[in-house]
């Protein structure tokens, strides 16, 4: 049985590696205000980022979905991972060394499966690279000199070369301790008739990276004649390798694509190579498959999804490159970003324009992009006989709901008058009104969840269009958010968990009792049990000792929102404004208190004990007395 992972090695990995190190890897974060970023969540489809990174203390939390925890969790729950492999992970990316209790340390039995499989494919990689010098790859280094590739693009982008022999890597991966199981599992061999063959034999190399930089698959190019196998083979799907979910080039251009927030998307790996030699360093490409929805995901997280943001299809002018096009402007409402296409001149690849024209034309054929609208109205208009009334309404009928759906409202006006021009109809105005009908149905639609055709109505989505995502499953007590007690309860609390140096020590005088919602009064037991906002103060493990003091994973995600939610102040959080919220705390419960007591009066009427009586009413007193004074005095009457 595989040994457990040493608590203070897990400790260390936590403490090493920045949660916005990680994070980032995967989506772009901007500035969220003290000391907070915020992104798109990668856990479910948004259109404005609600996901928060809290630097200081570790922690995520997405308010869309409810998702949040600490780095670990990030990673178990992006890669799906189990605990101990994310813990690996982390480790090996912070240089850190793990001991196993239990049997001690035996990576090859201990490591978790994906974690094995990643390793196994960062062996292949370097064994790829190095044959890549060898006497038998020299067909391979002829193939990328002939496109304009030296050696040191070769190393840059990691290609290499898989020796034509049945076993070369297979027996490699061996003697480093890798099992038969682990090099099928992972596609990097395959069964033959005496046992595991290698899956790659006499092909160029190009490894295939995710988008924190981790090998998960490869695709080879064929080199020879007498190769019977298809032109490209990649990776067949494995448990880290899904060619949906990934795109070649994405972690060398994933800082260009969010700084510029711009994507290039080109068909081939040597067209990655040759547009990012060319200085289009924010072109990736599929692998294997067609642009899709896994895809978009990945660009949308990297772009923010701001209408300012940009993606750019490279395709060739033939019928194929004019079918891809056309597909990829089926997803074109799934951006916010603008979508644009570069059909490349005489039907040659960015890395032929390279070749025959230099760097600078392909960073030509970027900047002379078509919006990938305006290519798909051409394309509609052209297949019709627009010198017959017949074929000009035809060509209506399908223009018009693609001048409806662009997004940017000032353009769409103008294409329709375009597009009546286009058709050679002469009352433009009917063209304008016709879009702008079926712009404000499909605007209904959206809201209402309305069929596609005629007006919108109740009863399902739109033919082809996403579903909306079900509400998020309430976790733990509802809470009223528009009682002024729970807005500065929560607000306290967040002071607590994020400042706890502005409440302290007044805040651990305070009384589950005194949070009226359910869930903060637990929480505030929470900080109580691991030791107080005071101690909290001077510890940077306060809070991670308040989210494991939660009695479940709904208090624990609840200490974890509150931990990361943005503070109500435009400002930085000094004393004053921590006093502002204790004040109001303990001012509400006070009277809350002095309204049952004079409930408890009313009961008690005229036949009461007079010494209970006299008791009830002195401390109705001094709780009325208590009540002034925070009103006068303020943080000073606590």
């Amino acid at each position: 049985m595989a040994g457990r992972i040493n608590d203070d090695d897990v400790k260390a990995v936590r403490d090493a590696v920045p949660i916005d190190a990680v994070v980032s890897e995967y989506l772009q974060l901007r500035n969220a205000g003290g000391g907070n970023l915020k992104g798109l969540c990668p856990f479910h489809d948004e259109k404005s980022p609600s996901f928060h990174v809290s630097t200081t203390k570790g922690l995520y939390h997405c308010f869309g979905c409810q998702e949040g925890g600490d780095t670990v969790d990030f990673i178990m729950k992006i890669d799906h991972l189990s605990f101990a492999e994310t813990i690996e992970r982390l480790a090996s990316q912070a240089g850190i060394t793990l001991r196993y209790e239990e049997g001690g340390y035996t990576p090859g039995r201990q490591q978790g499966e994906r974690t094995r499989l990643v390793e196994a494919h960062k062996v292949a990689a370097q064994f790829y690279a190095e044959q890549l010098d060898g006497p038998e790859a020299e067909i391979g280094r002829k193939f990328l000199a002939e496109r304009g590739f030296e050696q040191s693009a070769a190393q840059h982008f990691g290609v290499g070369y898989s020796p034509a022999g049945w076993d070369h890597l297979t027996r490699f991966l061996r003697g480093r301790g890798f099992s038969d199981r682990e090099l099928i599992l992972s596609g990097l061999s395959q069964d033959g008739r005496r046992g595991p063959i290698d899956r790659f034999r006499g092909r160029l190399m190009w490894p295939i990276r995710d988008i924190s930089g981790e090998v998960v698959g490869f695709g080879a190019r064929k080199l020879r004649d007498d190769d019977n196998g298809p032109k490209y083979l990649n990776t067949p799907e494995t448990p880290i390798y899904r060619k949906s979910q990934v795109l070649y080039g994405i972690d060398l251009a994933k800082k260009e694509i969010a700084k510029t927030s711009r994507a290039v998307v080109v068909e081939g790996y040597t067209d990655v190579m040759a547009c990012h030699l060319a200085g289009v360093t924010t072109a990736i490409a599929t692998c294997g498959t067609a642009f899709g929805e896994g895809h978009i995901k990945i660009l949308r997280r990297l772009l923010m999804d701001n209408s300012g943001s940009e993606v750019v299809f490279t395709f060739d002018g033939d019928a194929a490159g004019q079918k891809a096009a056309l597909r990829a402007f089926e997803d074109d409402q799934k951006f916010a970003a603008e979508t644009s296409i570069a059909i490349t001149p005489g039907g040659m690849d960015p890395c032929d324009l390279r070749l025959a024209k230099g760097d600078a034309a392909v960073a030509d054929l970027v900047e002379s992009r078509t919006p990938l609208f305006e290519f798909a109205l051409r394309h509609v208009v052209s297949r019709h006989n627009l010198d017959t009334t017949v074929g000009r309404a035809a060509a209506l009928d399908e223009a018009a709901p693609i001048v409806a759906n662009i997004k940017n409202s000032s353009i769409q006006h103008e294409s329709a008058v375009a597009l009546a021009g286009m058709l050679g109809i002469l009352d433009t105005q009917f063209v304008v009104r016709r879009v702008g009908q079926l712009a404000r149905w499909a605007r209904e639609r959206g809201r209402d969840g309305g069929p596609g055709q005629g007006r919108p109505q109740r009863r399902g989505p739109a033919p082809g269009a996403e579903a909306a995502p079900p509400a998020p499953t309430p976790r733990g007590p509802a809470l009223n958010l528009r009682s002024p007690a729970h807005r500065v309860e929560r607000e306290l609390l967040k002071l607590a968990l994020q400042r706890p140096d502005l409440v302290s020590p007044a805040f651990d005088a305070y009384g589950t009792d005194e949070f009226t919602a359910p869930p903060y009064a637990t929480v505030r037991r929470c900080i109580e049990d691991a030791g107080g906002a005071t101690a909290g103060a001077a510890d940077s493990a306060y809070v991670s000792r308040v989210r494991e003091a939660a009695p479940d994973d709904t208090v624990r995600a609840m200490v974890t929102e509150l931990t990361v939610e943005p503070l109500h102040t435009r400002r930085d959080p000094d004393e004053a404004y921590a006093g502002v919220q204790l004040v109001a705390v303990r001012l509400a419960a006070v009277n809350q208190r002095v309204t049952e007591i004079r409930g408890a009066l009313q009961r008690l009427g005229p036949r009461a004990d007079p010494e209970h009586l006299t008791a009830v009413q002195n401390e109705l007193w001094v709780l009325q007395q208590y009540g002034q004074s925070l009103r006068e005095r303020g943080y000073a009457a606590l």
